[in-house]
């Protein structure tokens, strides 16, 4: 359940100015209102967006973020990297990794 609460905060902060001006004033403010896990909290109060990538958000989802953040396209794409380098495999969601973190996937 919790996935899809990250995921539908971040579909509500990609679409809705209100949600936007509310994590601009104040992140944790916002965070109440979602049933996040401690570490998407964590990284949502951040802005991990490796950590996020790595936690099973949705890509589409998540770039949108990363714009609303200020993070240029090559960023996002290394962050996303960089996340999967340093706490391993996608653990859920569609982008979800079967393989060892020793081998090589999608090119990271």
């Amino acid at each position: 359940m919790s996935l899809y609460s990250a995921q539908k905060l971040l579909f509500h902060l990609n679409r809705e100015p209100a949600v936007q001006e509310r994590f601009r004033q104040s992140r944790e403010t916002l965070l109440d209102s979602y049933e996040l896990t401690a570490e998407e909290r964590e990284a949502f109060v951040a802005g991990d967006i490796g950590k996020l990538y790595v936690l099973g958000v949705n890509g589409q989802l998540l770039m949108h973020f990363a714009a609303l953040l200020g993070m240029p396209w090559a960023d996002y794409i290394e962050a996303c990297r960089e996340g999967v380098r340093r706490h391993g495999p996608v653990r859920a969601g569609i982008y979800a990794m079967t393989t060892s973190t020793e081998e090589k996937v999608a090119g990271v």
